[in-house]
């Protein structure tokens, strides 16, 4: 009897002992369901994050250009326009512009009235018809003097401004100017931004009707073009990878051989933002004039928005992105040491 007691307490304990096993198995399931939908809305929220800047990016739209900016002028629309430079849109470029048109222009049509002066004043009073007798008249100090002073005059006054422009060409670009490797190949171009992540951007001349279709003149468009920010200085790097090219844009003043294996560097800062056009601008091959320029000069935050839009970034984001790294670690250990 003793031993049949002792069987069915044995039994009952038995069949109690599953359900304390559940029970002590609850508390530590229930946490982490509890905890699975948060770490489902961290990913979701990252996204988000994720999709501000690229809402941002995508806020980008290629620039129209302006007809007569920063492209040739069509000898049709304005001939006069045509024979002379194109409209500046650097500061180098106005003062060459002043240059030629304020003192070389004057000087040369000064020299070239008087010298025709001169030389219908001794065909009229030095003919033999009037002078039958010539004159042996030799060693005119006065005049010796004077075609000897005024020369070196002139050259003075063209001297001054032209060695303050040859100076100001080849100024050094200062530290936070934003650089733009530009690539010569055959026959295209490639645009590489060191300070934005390595963007790098192909440019081949578009189809003379799809040029202009979109509005742009032909054998200048491109179908994608070398971004800049406008009012920033630029440190524009020339390279090429096979023969020599040149890098040469007329309504900024711009010429810069790209030779292989060498680097060139000259400052450019484009005063109002527009598109611009150019050529090579150095016989590199057969098909040397199909490898147009286009340089779109965007504000500040449209370049960045461009940046963006290409998968780079902007200096100062990278430097932010490490900083952020130990509070996103933080964040992500909370709920660990919530366990």
């Amino acid at each position: 009897m003793k031993n049949a007691i002792l069987a069915a307490i044995a039994a009952g304990l038995a069949a109690f002992a599953p359900l304390s096993v559940a029970a002590q198995d609850a508390p530590t399931t229930t946490p982490v369901e509890a905890t699975a939908p948060a770490a489902e809305a961290a990913p979701a929220a990252a996204a988000a994050a994720d999709a501000a800047p690229a809402e941002a990016a995508s806020t980008y739209t290629p620039m129209a250009p302006t007809k007569g900016k920063g492209m040739p002028t069509s000898y049709d629309d304005d001939a006069l326009q045509s024979m002379t430079f194109q409209d500046q849109y650097s500061e180098n470029g106005k003062y060459a512009q002043w240059m030629h048109d304020g003192i070389l222009m004057p000087v040369i049509t000064a020299i070239s009235l008087l010298v025709l002066g001169l030389l219908l004043y001794v065909v009229v009073r030095f003919n033999r018809r009037r002078n039958p007798v010539a004159s042996r008249t030799t060693h005119n100090t006065a005049i010796e003097v004077i075609w000897t002073i005024v020369p070196v005059i002139i050259l003075v006054v063209i001297a001054v401004p032209s060695i303050t422009l040859l100076a100001r060409q080849y100024e050094t670009p200062p530290a936070d100017a934003v650089t733009i490797k530009a690539t010569g190949y055959q026959w295209y171009w490639g645009y590489t931004y060191p300070d934005h992540g390595e963007i790098e951007v192909i440019s081949n001349m578009l189809d003379e009707g799809e040029a202009v279709r979109r509005g742009e003149p032909g054998q200048l468009a491109v179908d994608n073009r070398m971004v800049v920010p406008a009012g920033v200085p630029l440190r524009i790097q020339t390279t090429a990878s096979d023969v020599i090219h040149a890098f040469a844009v007329p309504s900024l003043w711009f010429k810069m051989d790209a030779v292989p294996g060498r680097l060139n560097e000259k400052l450019l800062t484009i005063e109002e933002p527009g598109v611009y056009y150019g050529q090579c601008s150095e016989l590199c091959g057969a098909r040397h004039a199909y490898m147009p320029i286009a340089i779109e000069a965007l504000p500040p935050a449209e370049f960045a928005a461009w940046v963006k839009a290409q998968g780079g970034s902007m200096p100062g984001e990278e430097a932010a992105a490490p900083a952020a790294a130990p509070a996103a670690d933080a964040a992500a250990a909370a709920p660990a040491a919530a366990r």
